[in-house]
């Protein structure tokens, strides 16, 4: 009876092992592999289009998609909370947009723990706390931030004709997305000798922060005629702050991410520009590939998705 009993114990020990490796069988209803997408929110368009794209291709390809996010991009925390709880389910593969490119390293290890192949989306994990956890990522997936900031930058330069004085929103101060972006921005009006940045501060990627900031900065330097924000939640908070100074049609302002209510204020005036990433492609392309990685095949370290900037000329 007792090497009944052990045998029992050894064999139910043996299955939940085997339920945290990448070769577990273990699925979803109906026998279909389950892909885990972990966004930053979906509280933002942006994220929403993302949720779209990556949802037709796991129904194109077969597989089941489970879509979890933080309130607010800005929680690290509650993301990990998710992935972790992911990871307890038997998915078979993780995609995720980090919020935090160092801190989620501590949750991507148990992704790895566990053989769950991961693919990261839109922003990068640092890349020297993952090599530090022995974290190994499958893929990148997205635009290239610095490319569009600098994208951003050129067009300002060529609107003035090199003469501004700018403020830029920032994102959430060392995450690779913003810092990318604003990095991009500064180095293509560096060259101009007539473009003064004359204030930079985060705004974290808020509507409400982006008014309350660019406020303020406004107060402390009414002579601004331009501003860059790192994405166009912060941009369309300080074109309301614009309104409320009466300054609108004097102040330029160019964003990122294109979403619909930006490019409404471009046809509108509002807003001069956005540089347009391509989230629902970027959705599309993770599933895409994850279940490559499910199936076995090898895929591309770095797979990149199209820029483009939005202006009066073109958002129609």
């Amino acid at each position: 009876m007792k090497h009944a009993l052990a045998l029992i114990l050894a064999v139910t020990a043996a299955a939940g092992s085997a339920s945290c490796n990448r070769g577990d069988t273990t699925k979803a209803a109906g026998g279909k592999p389950t892909v885990a997408l972990v966004l930053k929110t979906l509280n933002h368009p942006f994220f929403v289009d993302m949720r779209r794209g990556a949802q037709e291709a796991a129904d194109r390809l077969g597989v089941t998609l489970q879509v979890q996010a933080a309130e607010r991009e800005i929680d690290v925390e509650k993301q990990m909370q998710i992935v972790e709880n992911m990871i307890q389910t038997g998915i078979q593969a993780l995609v995720i947009t980090p919020s935090g490119s160092r801190e989620i390293v501590s949750a991507l290890v148990k992704a790895k723990n566990a053989k769950v192949p991961i693919i990261i989306v839109d922003t990068r994990v640092d890349a020297k706390a993952a090599a530090d956890a022995g974290v190994r990522t499958e893929t990148f997936v997205g635009s290239d931030n610095y490319a569009g900031g600098k994208l951003a930058g050129d067009y300002l330069v060529q609107v003035t004709g090199g003469k501004a004085r700018v403020a830029i929103l920032e994102g959430i101060p060392g995450h690779e997305t913003g810092d990318s972006r604003m990095s991009g921005f500064r180095d293509a009006v560096k060259g101009a000798a007539g473009v003064t940045v004359v204030a930079s501060q985060p705004a974290n990627w808020e509507r409400d922060q982006g008014f309350n900031v660019f406020q303020n900065m406004l107060q402390a330097h009414p002579d601004i005629d331009s501003v860059f924000a790192c994405s166009d939640l912060m941009a369309l908070g300080a074109v309301e702050a614009i309104r409320a100074a009466g300054k609108t049609g004097r102040i330029r302002v160019i964003g990122f991410d294109a979403l619909d209510d930006a490019k409404k204020a471009i046809a509108a005036g509002t807003m001069a520009a956005s540089v347009a990433q391509f989230p629902s492609e970027m959705g599309k392309a993770a599933v895409e590939n994850a279940v490559k990685v499910i199936h076995g095949e090898k895929i591309a370290g770095d797979i990149k998705v199209k820029l483009e900037l939005v202006t009066k000329d073109n958002v129609k």
